[in-house]
């Protein structure tokens, strides 16, 4: 199914139209690269990443919109590279930033339907098919299975959280943290964008990190 053409969400509605939904999880997501110069690779990874978790939220909206006794839950992936914003994909963590944005007003605008939760899941290091451009084999030491991936949102499903920010066997939950924190503070005392990654702030980052009490 190609998530970018809203046509093909219309006829999976169709399908489904006598089935009632009380999941609806939106994973679509590419990795293309490419230089500033190249407008089709920005537009390619927004048509999936982006408009291609709009086109189901559209589709499938008025099903959760709707008031119900059932329990439902709505999950998007998010990405790290969407929060703090790493250098070297520019177009996937833009897109990935507007899917946090998404979710979030969509959390917000659910928020009058107690039985509707909306969730953003932001996986770690994790293995799969696609790992090393789908030529990895074994799973990394550092990298988390899908499994476990699976069990932390469940858990944290369970306990009612929006931001659910998994982490991996090379990223701790307080390494996360303080990665956020200090990207944040680049608005706040207006330094340089990703200062993380220049040269100027890297001690100064890799200090106040090492330092930093949550």
């Amino acid at each position: 199914m190609d998530v970018s053409s809203l046509p093909a969400w219309t006829n999976l509605s169709n399908k489904l139209s006598k089935t009632p939904l009380d999941l609806l999880m939106l994973n679509a997501g590419i990795g293309l690269k490419g230089p500033w110069t190249d407008n089709e690779y920005f537009h390619k990874i927004f048509d999936t990443n982006f408009f291609g978790v709009v086109n189901g939220v559209n589709t499938f909206y008025p099903q959760f919109a709707n008031p119900s006794q059932e329990r439902k839950a709505i999950i998007i992936t998010g990405s790290k590279q969407g929060i703090t914003n790493p250098p070297g994909n520019v177009a996937y963590n833009a897109s990935k930033s507007a899917i946090k944005t998404l979710a979030e007003h969509l959390s917000y605008d659910l928020k009058e339907n107690p039985s509707v939760s909306v969730h953003l899941l932001v996986p770690g290091w994790t293995f799969t098919g696609l790992t090393g451009g789908g030529a990895t084999k074994t799973k990394p030491d550092g990298a988390w299975d899908p499994s476990q991936v699976a069990d932390y949102l469940y858990q944290k499903m369970e306990d009612e959280k929006f931001y659910i920010i998994c982490p991996d066997n090379d990223v701790s939950t307080e390494t996360d943290r303080k990665r956020m924190l200090w990207s944040v503070g680049d608005i706040v005392y207006e330094r340089q964008p990703l200062s993380r990654w220049r040269n100027e702030y890297k001690d100064e980052a890799a200090k106040t990190m090492e330092n930093m009490k949550l």
